[in-house]
């Protein structure tokens, strides 16, 4: 069978991509992952089969999704396909084949490489349902247009290691001190070979002790000046790593924070812990591995000469052990990069699965579903330790044949050289420094096989980290930004739609048409799901409409800067976060001089000034998960306080008093009163207290807007507002 092409998903969520990344290849086209990501619209969860699809068309090819059963699948469908693989992840079958009644499958799996399952190996992780006792699998049919030959794969900045250079170019000063300082412990190391044959040779062979002394207390002086050039060699490399390690993680952060919040939507915490971590290897790589081949190599370059002037036969022995110790590692390279993305994605899993339990502890236990979370873990060590038992029976494998191969060298060498010996070619002495030499070149040998695996995980690294750094900014300079703020001036929404997939995905807004005029109260309400929260992201520039504009004044909030826009809103969401801070930092966060004022006039109108001033430091009380625990409503009103703390001229809230008790609600609600005066507040929220004030109801339903009014004239209406206020007074009753 002609061998596929395989690519390794980078990410726990590109499987999709990758299976069609795939497919492309072995009809003759390169595309990137990236590209295919773009047009699959992952999201969290991964993508789905709609999404593979609209990407496939993106490409120029027609796909064809089916529920199908494994008669059917075997003789019908075309080879190379994606399947639906345990209900949770994709995979290619590129081919079937039939050996002594006994069917094979030939299986692409990006997380795990080229399979092949039997039968009944792989209706368990293809068959989802049973319908009458037939069982089937979901299967997606590929198959080339004339525009595939004609599509352009789009290009894609991507990192190199040689964009890893700019890190160390500021240093190059001192990494000129670390390569004079490695020639001079190089040129110092050079000496004792010949040390060792001179007391050999001259000292014992003419029983001289005082001569021996002497080369002995100048052996003394060359190991303690060598021990002073590796003291400031490390030093120095500390000085740098740690220099070139913080420029790194400061210049992912800030990428990460200049990407758009579609970006997160898809994303694992774990995952981009894992890529901070990625950091740390890259760091090494330039700092210590990079520094220390070049040491390896001029060791090898200056004892090899050293050695081919003894004896030339010794040298080729050495050299052609010393290949064959290369390749032998070489060989298993490619293992090792599968083991280590595949450590990397169970990494990024159980990262994932820590944070769970330590965040969720408490619902873990009112729930008592302590053991389920428990074995839930332990599934993913158990994967876990499979593949690092892999990787130690791998490293195992690698060692026997290593040890193997350079003790044949070390016994050849030490025969050819006792036999010069014998033939009077080389004195004692000589034979001596050979060994001597021998050893110093093992370390060197073995730091370039190490350089070699360093630089394979180094790549792979700086690929992982490509996927961020390739990810256009929220706010891209090239485009430009065509428009300037309007202060004071209505938000539009002009024929809105949003979904969160691609354009054929469920649409979350439809079509809609509003307009929140300057200095008044708009409240949206409706039932969950109908789109609200979603509308005031849309509003924020949080996503780009699928179709529509979002308008401040007359400009185009795509055409202005989102971080312009969002300075002069304050926002209460759902899912506010408090900060590992003091309660005043929280208020104010990224302030450098806390107006005091300010603060106090913020926590007095968010009601929270006595609970603050209760506690023993006060405003420098530490908070968040590392400090003092708040209730709901305590974070709520901290919430609110930092809304109004920045002084806004737009504020958005979105159930921003939904966990308040009513007397604080009150008087809360009474004191935003005041401060919504001449400032657009645009409110989402579902008890009638909120929002019966407002100057504005829009009721949302299904993305649409069902209604819109004041308060008493949609009362009066008596339709969807009108019932939603009466179910709600029948519940407070």
């Amino acid at each position: 069978m002609k061998r596929f092409p395989f690519y390794r998903q980078l990410d726990a969520m590109d499987c999709g991509p990758s299976c069609l990344r795939m497919i492309a290849k072995f009809y003759g086209k390169s595309f990137s992952v990236q590209q295919l990501r773009d047009q699959s619209f992952i999201q969290r969860t991964g993508v789905n089969l709609l999404g593979i699809s609209e990407a496939a068309e993106s490409i120029g090819m027609r796909a064809t999704g089916v529920r199908t059963t494994l008669a059917k699948l075997k003789e019908q469908s075309k080879f190379p396909c994606i399947l639906h693989w345990n209900q949770q992840h994709f995979v290619v079958l590129y081919g079937v084949r039939t050996k002594r009644g006994k069917s094979y499958f030939y299986i692409a799996d990006p997380a795990y490489g080229l399979l092949k399952y039997e039968e009944e190996e792989f209706k368990k992780c293809w068959i989802s349902t049973r319908q009458g006792g037939i069982e089937k699998g979901i299967a997606m049919q590929l198959e080339v247009t004339p525009q595939f030959y004609s599509t352009d794969p789009a290009e894609y900045d991507k990192l190199s290691l040689w964009y890893l250079l700019k890190y160390v170019r500021p240093y190059r000063k001192m990494i000129v001190q670390l390569l004079l300082g490695m020639l001079g412990g190089s040129v110092l190391q050079l000496i004792f070979p010949f040390l060792t044959q001179t007391i050999v040779d001259q000292g014992i062979g003419h029983r001289n002790l005082n001569f021996i002394q002497l080369i002995l207390i100048a052996q003394l002086v060359l190991i303690f000046s060598r021990t002073l050039i590796e003291v400031i060699r490390r030093f120095i490399l500390l000085h740098i790593s740690s220099r070139v390690n913080i420029a790194l993680i400061s210049d992912f952060l800030a990428k990460l924070m200049r990407l758009p919040m579609r970006f997160f939507d898809s994303k694992m915490a774990g995952d981009l812990i894992r890529r901070i971590e990625d950091h740390k290897r890259i760091e090494l790589f330039l700092t210590q591995s990079v520094l220390s081949i070049l040491f390896a190599t001029l060791t090898i370059l200056i004892f090899g000469s050293v050695l081919a002037i003894y004896d030339w036969k010794i040298f080729l022995v050495f050299l052609f052990f010393s290949v064959l110790y290369l390749l032998w590692i070489q060989l298993f390279m490619k293992k090792r990069a599968d083991l280590n993305r595949k450590n990397f994605e169970q990494m990024s899993v159980n990262q994932d699965n820590v944070m769970q339990m330590i965040y969720g502890m408490q619902d873990i236990k009112l729930l008592g579903c302590e053991q389920q979370k428990r074995w839930e873990w332990e599934n993913i060590q158990a994967t876990l330790f499979r593949t690092n038992m892999s990787s130690l029976n791998l490293g195992q494998w690698q060692q026997v044949g290593a040890v193997l191969i350079n003790e044949i060298k070390n016994i050849l060498i030490t025969v050819t050289s006792a036999t010069a010996v014998l033939d009077g070619n080389i004195t004692l002495g000589a034979m001596l420094s050979i060994q001597y030499i021998i050893g110093q070149m093992q370390g060197p040998i073995e730091q370039m096989v190490s350089f070699v695996q360093q630089t394979q995980d180094a790549r792979l690294s700086i690929e992982r980290l490509g996927e961020i750094h390739g990810k256009p900014d929220e706010e891209v300079q090239e485009m430009g930004i065509t428009d300037q703020l309007q202060l004071r001036q209505p938000i539009r929404l002009d024929a809105v739609s949003f979904a969160y997939g691609s354009g054929k995905s469920k649409k979350i807004i439809k079509e809609l048409t509003l307009d929140i005029p300057y200095g008044k109260t708009t409240a949206i309400v409706g039932l969950s799901g109908s789109g609200k929260t979603t509308l005031l992201k849309l509003m924020l520039g949080f996503y780009p409409p699928t179709d529509g504009t979002v308008r401040i004044g007359d400009c185009s909030l795509q055409n202005m800067s989102f971080k312009d826009w969002r300075k002069h809103c304050g926002v209460v969401m759902q899912e506010g976060f408090i900060f590992n801070d003091t309660i005043a930092n929280n208020i104010a966060p990224g302030s450098e001089q806390i107006d005091r004022e300010r603060l106090l006039y913020a926590v007095k109108m968010a009601n929270i000034q006595d609970f603050i001033e209760s506690l023993p430091l006060k405003y420098n009380s530490r908070i968040g998960s590392s400090g003092q625990g708040l209730s709901q409503g305590q974070k709520q009103r901290l919430l609110i306080a930092r809304a109004i703390y920045r002084n806004p001229d737009y504020l958005f809230f979105d159930e921003a008093t939904n966990a308040l008790d009513t007397d604080n609600e009150r008087v809360i609600q009474s004191n935003l009163d005041r401060f919504f005066h001449d400032r657009t507040v645009v409110i989402v929220a579902h008890r009638l207290s909120t929002v019966k004030n407002a100057d504005q109801i829009v009721v949302l339903k299904d993305g649409t807007i069902a209604e819109k009014g004041t308060h008493a004239e949609l009362i009066a209406q008596q339709g969807d507002y009108f019932r939603l206020v009466r179910n709600q007074l029948e519940l407070n009753a």
